[in-house]
């Protein structure tokens, strides 16, 4: 952790050392600059909806890391093994520590089906480069209630904020595209998955805290895993505009390991 490079897996603390001394790329300065002003600010008199998320950037629990390309082979590899440093190593850190990955921005302005596109290529190769097998209690089936992304042989929900969202602020990113990945078990040490009474409550407190910092109602691809009728993959980059968005998840998952030929 903290080696030389914005590749590299980083504590909160040297970040904010590198980009203040100027070491980091101004692209890795402005992301910082907006996923702070945007988690620690407020919208509409409101502060961001995710206390958990607001208190774990308050306390620089997060870790993180910059990929400077959304496509290039190596650039995702590099990704790969810094995600998979950060699974052994982020509960020794904290037990709120997600990963926060920032995107060199594109040459030019894209779409949102674009962003899509980057984000699923991103989730598939990732798989295909997985050098743990997927795990036997995951459904390999995107429509499955009980699906979820897994890596390195964890399940774990990525989030994402882009330039795209207009009116939900929440999922804003003006620089370009951002992925939070969380393990299910960061969930499960805060007792705030669905199955339980203060999960409950969580959900109840940051979707009323939602529909006040977007200034709209709260998505309805929202959900919970494992809820009959819930799917897990489109609250990954929830739709903006529903005809720009996938209709079906766009990754294929097999159980079949080591995977040969993992190129993409």
């Amino acid at each position: 952790m903290n080696e030389p490079g914005m590749q590299s897996l980083l504590d909160q603390e040297t970040l904010v050392e590198r980009v203040e001394s100027g070491e980091a790329p101004r692209w890795v300065q402005r992301h910082w600059e907006t996923f702070s002003d945007g988690l620690l600010g407020e919208r509409n008199g409101t502060p961001f909806p995710c206390f958990f998320g607001v208190e774990s950037v308050q306390q620089g629990d997060p870790l993180y890391t910059a990929c400077p390309s959304m496509s290039d082979r190596d650039a995702l590899l590099s990704l790969r093994d810094t995600l998979l440093e950060y699974l052994d190593t982020y509960q020794d850190h904290s037990e709120r520590a997600s990963l926060v990955t920032f995107f060199r921005p594109p040459e030019r302005e894209l779409s949102e089906a674009e962003y899509h596109e980057s984000l699923w290529h991103v989730l598939q190769f990732l798989h295909l480069h997985d050098p743990e097998p997927w795990p036997a209690d995951i459904p390999t089936g995107p429509d499955d209630p009980y699906w979820e992304f897994c890596f390195g042989g964890k399940p774990m929900f990525p989030t994402c904020r882009a330039p795209f969202y207009e009116t939900r602020k929440s999922r804003y990113c003006p620089v370009g595209l951002e992925i939070t990945f969380q393990p299910r078990a960061l969930f499960e040490n805060l007792d705030v998955t669905a199955d339980t009474e203060a999960g409950q409550r969580a959900r109840e407190v940051i979707q009323g805290r939602l529909e006040d910092y977007d200034g709209v109602c709260p998505h309805a691809d929202l959900g919970d895993w494992g809820v009959e009728g819930d799917r897990e993959w489109p609250q990954y980059m929830l739709s903006e505009d529903e005809v720009q968005a996938p209709d079906e998840c766009p990754i294929t998952v097999t159980r079949e390991h080591p995977k040969p030929g993992a190129v993409l």
